[in-house]
């Protein structure tokens, strides 16, 4: 299990350090396919370590921090969470790079690219498998860097260097959030260790739990981009389509939603924190789904899609329900991934065109793209029978089955934003597959290849956690087996089974409003360009950035022209000149005491000699 577990860390980072130090003297068709043989060979150990699972385990494969009463070793947790993230990791990410070595086939930078992917693998799965709060850290930090040097990978555009730096700012408030309760367990409990630090809870005033949770949760709200650190997502399209594909399904923005699971144990005890939770999930998701409805760009509506849906995650998790955010998570991943990688083969047969449009008819040209992403659409909607309908659906359950004003308003939330994913999900599939459009040469058929398995999984997911009364086909929650779950046996079958026809009904209510404004190209009878009133708040997020820009962004630089002139201009840029100056003023003056005449140097003697009398004679008298 050691040598596993070693494995499915070192090999993707042995492998990124081995494109970046070959650097563009390597190849381009071996640099992609080192990088996709070391994530293959990380998901080959997954599955060994899968296979061979008996117990939770816990190995130090070496030392690393110790200093004082601190004692931070390089350990790993292998539990059944670890377990299925890993795989889940893995298996896209690798699916996601063989995609990339046709997609970025003419970039001529492929070194850095490739590097950078697997090492952003690499960091995932060391977040996942940290046995304890630094080395956890170092993969929440590692992921953080390899998106920003990825979103900002083609930094000759301005646009596309912003992007990445306003991801990496904006996480970083997150960031902080974390560090700060990383040193608080350490100082309450005096070890690093994640399962001890969990086992607390009872021992903890609820104060502090509390106080420690919402730290968690500003955390993951950074890195998931939940409500109020949502902004930098959007702006992260930036970033070539594979990039966009593995922040998106595989990595960084589920690394929140993981916090939340590992660290449930001790921020579970607080109805505060896991309401707050449940509240921030649910408000973005319904903030992001309603700003997908305006979209034009087919990345940014698949972004904000992404928002929402971690949102239902979150949700999940404040309603303990941790197996079906799992389970959404797991089920996100394949369907997400699937939905980014035939955007990226429109976009490329479109030569980078990304306004949906300015696209129409490509369901004739396309085929075998369009009839994955359309299953893909389809498990985003949560459309019945998909493996996105039973996973979303577990999650409304649980929020239903807690029952409470709270709660059963967020349910009436989570219901709605279900109805806007349908109907942003199929505005998409029509506008941009059916109706009258240009013909386009066939698409690459070896990324759409890859499309296929993405397709299976999202559609048949759901045999990994079927309900009870279609077999007892909970495996996924069997396995996870977390204490004092919250889901599906909370609720009578009856109460089940209603609650599905209601989700089921609102599936095919929104889609059958989508085919009707905009099947058969019926939306080219409007004016899609209008970005005035409505459609135009929602086009731009609401205009959160532009609140931001005049909260923080507009008085920071105020200030600092304020500053510039007497501080800057007249402190910072001339102070080197002016020590510089003074040391050699010193410097002169020194060296008059060096002119070589016995006169001076005798005075000087004498001079020395009165001083250190004086100084004797007042340490005695």
């Amino acid at each position: 299990m050691e040598f596993c577990l070693s494995l499915i860390i070192l090999l993707p980072i042995l492998g990124g350090a081995l494109i970046a130090l070959a650097g563009s003297g390597l190849h381009r068709r071996f640099s992609g396919l080192a990088a996709c043989g070391a994530v293959g060979g990380a998901f080959a150990a997954s599955l060994a370590a899968f296979l061979g699972y008996r117990n939770p385990v816990t190995v130090q494969t070496g030392r690393w921090l110790s200093i004082f009463d601190l004692s931070a070793p390089f350990s790993l947790t292998y539990d059944p969470l670890a377990a299925v993230m890993c795989l889940m990791v893995t298996f896209v990410s690798g699916l996601i790079l063989v995609y990339s070595v046709a997609y970025m086939a003419g970039e001529a930078d492929h070194a850095r690219f490739f590097s950078l992917m697997s090492l952003f693998v690499g960091a995932m799965l060391l977040l996942v498998l940290a046995g304890n709060l630094p080395l956890m850290f170092l993969g929440w930090e590692g992921v953080g860097f390899c998106s920003y040097a990825l979103i900002g990978f083609w930094y000759g555009e301005e646009r596309n260097a912003t992007a990445g730096r306003k991801a990496f700012l904006v996480t970083r408030i997150g960031d902080v959030a974390f560090s700060v309760a990383i040193f608080w367990l350490f100082t309450l409990s005096g070890t690093v260790s994640v399962s001890t630090v969990n086992g607390m809870a009872a021992a903890l005033p609820a104060g502090v739990v509390t106080a420690v949770g919402f730290l968690l949760l500003g955390g993951a709200m950074g890195k998931s981009a939940q409500i109020p650190l949502m902004v930098w997502l959007p702006d992260a399209m930036a970033g070539p389509t594979p990039v966009s594909a593995l922040i998106h399904a595989a990595t960084m923005v589920t690394a929140g939603v993981y916090l939340l699971i590992r660290f449930f144990p001790l921020i579970g005890s607080s109805a505060t924190v896991c309401a707050a939770i449940a509240v921030t999930g649910a408000l973005t998701a319904f903030y992001a789904a309603s700003c997908a409805l305006a979209q034009r760009d087919i990345k940014r509506i698949l972004a904000y899609s992404t928002m929402s849906q971690i949102g239902y995650m979150m949700l999940g998790v404040g309603s303990g329900a941790l197996t079906a955010a799992t389970f959404h998570l797991v089920e996100h991943s394949f369907y997400k991934a699937l939905l980014f990688l035939g955007a990226g083969c429109v976009i490329t047969a479109l030569r980078h065109e990304q306004d949906i449009f300015r696209m129409g008819g490509l369901r004739r040209s396309m085929p075998g793209t369009y009839w994955p992403f359309l299953a893909g659409a389809a498990c985003l909607a949560g459309l019945p029978l998909t493996g996105g309908f039973f996973s979303k659906d577990g999650i409304l359950e649980a929020v239903f089955a807690r029952g409470g004003a709270l709660y059963l308003s967020l349910y009436a939330v989570g219901i709605f934003t279900a109805f806007l994913t349908v109907v942003y999900t199929f505005r998409m599939v029509y506008v941009v597959f059916h109706g009258g459009g240009r013909e386009v040469p066939g698409g690459a058929h070896l990324m759409e290849r890859i499309l296929v398995p993405l397709a299976l999984l999202g559609l048949f997911g759901e045999f990994m956690n079927l309900p009870d009364y279609l077999g007892r086909g909970g495996w996924l929650e069997g396995f996870l087996s977390f204490p004092g779950d919250g889901g599906r046996q909370m609720l009578p079958l009856g109460s089940e089974i209603s609650l599905q026809v209601i989700a089921a009904a609102i599936a095919v209510g929104g889609l059958l409003l989508a085919r009707a404004r905009y099947g058969d190209g019926r939306w080219r009878q409007r004016e899609p360009e209008s970005r005035d009133g409505l459609r135009g708040f929602l086009a731009n997020g609401w205009y959160i950035d532009e609140l931001y820009r005049v909260l923080f962004v507009e008085p920071f630089l105020g200030i600092a022209r304020l500053l510039r002139d007497p501080v800057e201009e007249g402190v910072v840029v001339p102070l080197p000149d002016r020590i510089c100056a003074m040391v050699a003023d010193g410097g002169r003056f020194l060296a008059k005491w060096s002119c070589g005449r016995v006169s001076v140097y005798l005075a000087s003697f004498a001079a020395g000699g009165a001083l250190l009398l004086g100084y004797l004679a007042w340490l005695l008298f």
